[in-house]
């Protein structure tokens, strides 16, 4: 699959981000799953692995007698997905290297899922017609990816609101869009696959529960903020990413602010 677009990289501090990621948005992504229809026994493939948290998820959700396949381009996310695997003894889920659209398939699987995927691909629905060829017929496609549009504070709290404007520039410099709700029915019709169903959710808290949307939200700015000097989107001043979380906390209790995160958007369909 085209990759032109991706901006995060997969060094372990990258990894590790995606881990406790993973920890924070697991029960949307697994409610969406089970809505879609993953159940114990299906063969599942999952594209763009990473750390390896959406494949074992699937496998806590296909069981023992199912299988999951996760394939990622990074040999280092390999790697250490294979390392996750092995010490949680799961003998039922593997990793390869390589492009998902373009590798063998022994035999079909029953679903193809996928988390924060789609956004980085040049054609999303070219790339879904090129994976559904790993399908068995009636097999579904399940895509699990972020809306950053309707992220914000209020009362408005500046550093917070900041955070998520810079953000969605550094992506669109990279030629991604992050704003995944207005696009994923027309790139599942695209792409020959029945009519998507839809869920969206998303993060809405105050006071100290808000807090581990702020903590993942300043990881994922330390991340970039590096290339946004380089882009004129921000200086390395105004971000400070060394107080970055405790000023976004601090503005947020200062007017007991609702802090409203991005949108977790899902679509699935039956080849």
């Amino acid at each position: 699959m085209p990759d032109p677009a991706y901006v995060l990289g997969h060094s372990e501090s990258e990894l590790e981000r995606l881990r406790r990621q993973a920890r924070l948005i697991e029960p949307i992504t697994r409610g969406f799953f089970r809505d879609a229809g993953i159940a114990p026994g299906m063969r599942v493939l999952d594209i763009g692995s990473g750390a390896g948290d959406v494949a074992f998820l699937a496998a806590e959700l296909v069981g023992p007698s199912g299988e999951v396949v996760g394939i990622d381009r990074a040999a280092a996310a390999v790697a250490a997905a294979t390392r996750a695997a092995r010490a949680r003894a799961l003998a039922n889920v593997s990793f390869r290297e390589g492009d998902a659209a373009r590798m063998p398939c022994e035999r079909p699987f029953d679903a193809i899922v996928g988390r924060y995927v789609l956004l980085y691909q040049a054609d999303a629905g070219a790339t879904l017609r090129e994976l559904s060829r790993h399908l068995k017929t009636g097999g579904l496609m399940v895509f699990h990816e972020p809306d950053w549009k309707a992220a914000r504070s209020s009362p408005a709290t500046p550093t917070y609101d900041n955070c998520w404007r810079w953000l969605q520039e550094r992506f669109r410099r990279a030629g991604t869009d992050g704003n995944m709700a207005d696009r994923l029915y027309g790139i599942f019709v695209r792409a020959g696959l029945t009519a998507p169903r839809m869920r969206m959710q998303t993060f809405i808290a105050g006071g100290e529960a808000s807090y581990p949307m702020v903590e993942a939200l300043a990881e994922l700015i330390a991340n970039v903020a590096p290339s946004f000097e380089q882009y004129g989107i921000a200086t390395a001043a105004e971000v400070d990413v060394a107080t970055l979380e405790d000023r976004m906390k601090r503005e947020i209790d200062a007017v007991d602010a609702m802090i409203i995160g991005r949108s977790e958007v899902c679509a699935w369909a039956a080849l």
